[in-house]
């Protein structure tokens, strides 16, 4: 079950909870990867049980 109130990442998060450095994860936005990144305001903001899914759809393995 999705929580309702759950915490946003920022980027610097995201890569560090994907063992993946911040450029890394600014290249697969840039080549729609599908990386599920929102961007607020200036920044990219994530969810992690959205880069769960992300990650065990398959979809972070396409090159």
């Amino acid at each position: 079950m999705i929580e309702q109130n759950e915490k946003w990442i920022n980027i610097d998060e995201a890569a560090e909870y994907l063992g993946v450095k911040q450029g890394t994860l600014r290249s697969w936005i840039r080549k729609g990867k599908g990386l599920p990144a929102h961007k607020i305001g200036k920044q990219w903001k994530f969810k992690c049980t959205e880069l769960d899914a992300w990650v065990k759809s398959g979809k972070s393995a396409i090159e």
